[in-house]
């Protein structure tokens, strides 16, 4: 077996170049922007979000450019990163936890929870924005409880029963919001369900932010300081009980996190494809399996990543185009290289 390299850059860099396409990133888009105008809108940023904390509303002194820097492309920026890291790092829990390389943040069905109440929410008469994201994120999070609760139910803790159960309830989920996509209204509903299926940062607001943040970051933190014990369940439920480490209680702990990180980001974005699964596998290409690097690192990478993606899908068009369309087109060329280069004798 190869010996494999330490990565280039260290995830602390990884942050650090996530920082610097965030601060371009707010130059980017068919208004422009002057250095001038970004240099005063940060020294503002305090105080707007003081009177956004207190208030709700923002001073009329902010002049446009500011006002597009503070409550525009900042928030969605700062979503964007939020968001990538979340998927990535849940992804990365996931390859560890089934010891897979190939498999995903919605493997349990938690995408398609997600997709299914939140094209419920778009339906009910009176519904609310909050009542799509409140919809989205407790039919994702059911998914995973069921599956897992079947899984068990049938008395066995294998792996691969955890993913058949999974296979049974997104097909459920995914039956259910075909279902709805036929009974809603062609010409309102239907559109705006479609849309949010393919994922869009448009929305994005400073409580967006705030109400990702806090999952997002708790979630890391817990993922961040279980990332020896994964290194641990990835080497067999015997060798972790010789060690001291119960892999079936841990598995779970693990999977909650990781489900409940993935329904937060799909319920208020849509759905985000292929940045939970390339992200970390192209990480353990070049840095190896072990989850002490592969975490912060996919976490880093996938920030940078979804970034980029929403810079592109926002800049290169006239109009703009939903960020799950950006993620596909870069993301499933990217992954048949990965595997193409496995094939050619790379290694995990």
């Amino acid at each position: 077996m190869p010996v494999m390299t330490k990565p280039h850059l260290l995830p602390i860099q990884w942050a650090a170049m996530a920082i610097i396409i965030l601060l371009v990133g707010l130059y980017a888009g068919r208004f422009a922007i002057n250095p001038s105008d970004l240099l005063s809108a940060m020294q503002k940023l305090p105080s707007v979000l003081i009177d956004l904390m207190m208030t709700g509303q923002v001073s009329e002194e902010l002049t446009q450019q500011e006002r597009i820097i503070l409550l525009i492309r900042l928030p969605r920026l700062l979503t964007a990163l939020i968001v990538g890291a979340g998927l990535a790092v849940s992804g990365a829990v996931y390859q560890g936890v089934f010891r897979n390389p190939l498999v995903s943040p919605d493997i349990l069905g938690v995408a398609s929870g997600c997709m299914f109440g939140a094209a419920m929410g778009l339906i009910l008469p009176g519904s609310s924005w909050f009542t799509v994201q409140l919809l989205a994120f407790v039919c994702g999070l059911s998914a995973a409880c069921v599956a897992m609760f079947m899984a068990r139910k049938f008395g066995s803790n294998s792996i691969l029963l955890m993913l058949m159960t999974g296979i049974i309830i997104g097909s459920i989920f995914g039956s259910g919001l075909t279902m709805l996509k036929a009974l809603a209204d062609p010409y309102g509903e239907l559109p705006a369900i479609v849309f949010w299926l393919m994922g869009s940062l448009s929305a994005s607001s400073w409580s967006t932010v705030a109400q990702l943040a806090v999952p997002v970051v708790i979630g890391y933190g817990l993922i961040h300081s279980l990332r020896y014990r994964l290194n641990v369940l990835c080497l067999g439920d015997q060798q972790s009980r010789s060690l001291g480490i119960e892999p079936a209680k841990l598995r779970l702990v693990l999977i909650i996190i990781s489900s409940f990180i993935v329904a937060s980001c799909v319920a208020t974005v849509g759905q985000v494809a292929w940045i939970g699964l390339v992200v970390p596998h192209m990480v353990r290409t070049f840095a190896g399996a072990n989850n002490m690097r592969v975490i912060p690192l996919s976490t880093a990478i996938g920030a940078i990543f979804l970034l980029l993606a929403d810079s592109v899908a926002r800049s290169s068009f006239t109009m703009e185009i939903p960020i799950g369309i950006v993620t596909s087109l870069v993301g499933a060329p990217l992954f048949a290289f990965l595997l193409f280069r496995f094939r050619q004798g790379g290694t995990y």
